[in-house]
């Protein structure tokens, strides 16, 4: 089998990309510029160098790109590329990437009848709570709401474009992952909280909690919704243990010899906080992982049930502490020279073009998944 994979250098893409060569199949990967050799060594991997974004090759449907002609010669498509920023600017990237690049996909899907694979995101269902864990059926104007920041407002245009090509001949499954850790985070992302926890003291955590769930095992289900032979449009929620942040901070300071954090912090500093973020974002131009959408977002218990993907595509997640240890692995592996850390040094890095931009941990900007 053929499969055009988008997103492939990031964490669930690389992983899918490496877990369907495992199995003999071919992947033709999207990519906007030639990876690092070593994202993909070993790898049978056929390259399409484009930008989702570039929608000049599909002006009237008249002259095929090479993206649409990639498509048209595999069996199926995973689209697993998207762009993340967690604040309230953006939004024209976001739209960009999120909205426009999925469109383009679903035309060509379309007018080459080619099953997708929609990696959508928690972000754009309803939200979990404590007392109750969201499902695919919980209706999205629970209580508390999606925080409306531009990748939670471009995730949901995107769903929303998806379920209507489905009614118009699309045929697609969308996948919405949790919070994932695990190998082959070459951004990184999850793997950046990770960096950031393993240098000094952070005696302040998140107040909200995350589902916790592996890449390997969320990739497993992505792929084999492929033969998923359900309704078209199905949604599957792929997630895992429901923790605070507390309890995962805690736990991955431990792996780093850290103190782990001591509270979470209340309503006044969470509002002292963001409200400061937002400031300097007026001042500066240039948003950071602290402000009002993210404080928000931190606070909300993204807790979720995976019952549907455990019956109709055989979901499995594996306890969370194999997951924290593996990207812990990774990102000592990958990313840090000293193992383990000691509380009286700073981890040097190994190699420092690995981030997008220098070492510039805190924040998700413009990371893929």
């Amino acid at each position: 089998m053929r499969v055009f994979v988008t997103g492939a250098t990031g964490l669930l893409g690389n992983t899918i990309t490496r877990q369907l060569d495992a199995d003999g199949h071919t992947v033709v990967a999207l990519v906007r510029n030639p990876p690092h050799s070593e994202i993909f060594d070993g790898l049978n991997v056929e390259f399409v160098q484009g930008d989702l974004t570039d929608l000049a090759g599909d002006v009237a449907n008249s002259s095929p790109d090479r993206i649409d002609q990639a498509i048209a010669g595999c069996d199926a498509v995973i689209h697993a590329a998207g762009f993340i920023h967690l604040g309230w600017t953006k939004m024209e990237q976001s739209m960009g990437v999120n909205v426009g690049g999925t469109h383009r996909i679903m035309r060509s899907c379309v007018r080459h009848d080619k099953k997708l694979v929609y990696v959508g995101t928690l972000n754009s269902i309803a939200v979990g709570t404590r007392e109750q864990p969201a499902d695919e059926t919980t209706p999205i104007d629970n209580a508390g709401g999606q925080i409306q920041s531009a990748y939670v407002v471009s995730k949901s245009v995107a769903l929303s474009a998806v379920m209507a090509g489905v009614k118009q001949g699309l045929r697609a499954v969308v996948v919405h992952p949790g919070f994932m850790l695990g190998p082959w985070d070459w951004k990184p992302s999850s793997g950046q909280m990770m960096l950031e926890l393993s240098v000094g003291w952070k005696p302040l955590c998140p107040a909200g909690g995350c589902s916790i769930c592996d890449s390997r095992d969320v990739a497993a289900a992505t792929i084999r919704a492929i033969d998923y032979d359900g309704p078209s449009g199905r949604q599957f929620i792929l997630a895992g243990e429901n923790w605070t942040y507390k309890k995962l901070w805690t736990v991955i300071t431990r792996h780093f010899d850290r103190s782990p954090p001591i509270v979470a912090p209340g309503p006044i500093i969470r509002a002292i906080g963001g409200v400061w973020g937002d400031l300097v974002t007026k001042v500066t131009g240039n948003e950071g992982f602290l402000n009002t959408a993210a404080v928000a977002m931190s606070r909300q218990f993204h807790w979720y049930s995976s019952e549907r993907a455990k019956a109709e595509l055989g979901y499995e997640s594996r306890d969370a502490h194999e997951s924290i240890q593996a990207s812990v692995d990774w990102i000592r592996q990958r990313f840090i020279d000293i193992d383990p850390p000691t509380r009286a040094e700073t981890p040097r890095f190994a190699d420092a073009s690995c981030f997008p931009s220098g070492y510039d941990l805190p924040g998700t900007c413009g990371k893929q998944k």
